[in-house]
C-alpha cells in the first residue's frame, strides 16, 4: 500500500506561484508512475501532469503546459508540482496519485482510472 501526503496549497493572487509537494511512503519513487490531479467545485477530477519512472518523462494537459512543472526527488521520496502564472481557473483541490504500472498507460495517464493510490488533497485558491 502506497501512502501519499500532499502539502503546499494555499491562497495566491493571479499571476503568482505555488509549489505543491507529495511525500510517498514507498521506499523509492523510482518505480512509481506519479500524477497530479485537480478537482474544482462542480467539476470532475482531471489530470494535469504526470511523470514516469526511469526516464522521468513528463506530460501535461494543454491548460497547464508551460506554466506547471512536475518533478521528483527519488532520494526524498517526494514529487513536486511547480505552478507559475496561476489563474483563477486553477482554483481546485489538488491530489497526488501513484501507480505501479498496473493501470497507468498513455491513454489513462490523465484519467483517475490510471492510478491506484491517492492522497487526500491540498487546496489551491487563486484570486483575481
Amino acid at each position: 500500500q502506497v501512502q501519499l501526503v500532499e502539502s503546499g496549497g494555499g491562497s495566491v493572487e493571479a499571476g503568482g506561484s505555488l509549489r505543491l509537494s507529495c511525500e510517498t511512503s514507498e521506499e523509492t519513487t523510482g518505480r512509481l508512475f506519479m500524477g497530479w490531479f485537480r478537482q474544482g467545485p462542480g467539476n470532475e477530477r482531471e489530470g494535469v501532469a504526470t511523470i514516469t519512472p526511469g526516464d522521468n518523462s513528463t506530460y501535461y494537459v494543454d491548460s497547464v503546459e508551460g506554466r506547471f512543472s512536475i518533478s521528483k526527488d527519488d532520494a526524498e521520496k517526494t514529487v513536486y508540482l511547480q505552478m507559475n502564472s496561476l489563474k483563477p481557473e486553477d482554483t481546485a483541490m489538488y491530489y497526488c496519485a501513484a501507480d505501479l504500472g498496473r493501470n497507468w498507460g498513455h491513454f489513462s495517464k490523465f484519467r483517475p482510472s490510471g492510478y491506484s493510490y491517492w492522497g487526500k488533497g491540498t487546496l489551491v485558491t487563486v484570486s483575481s
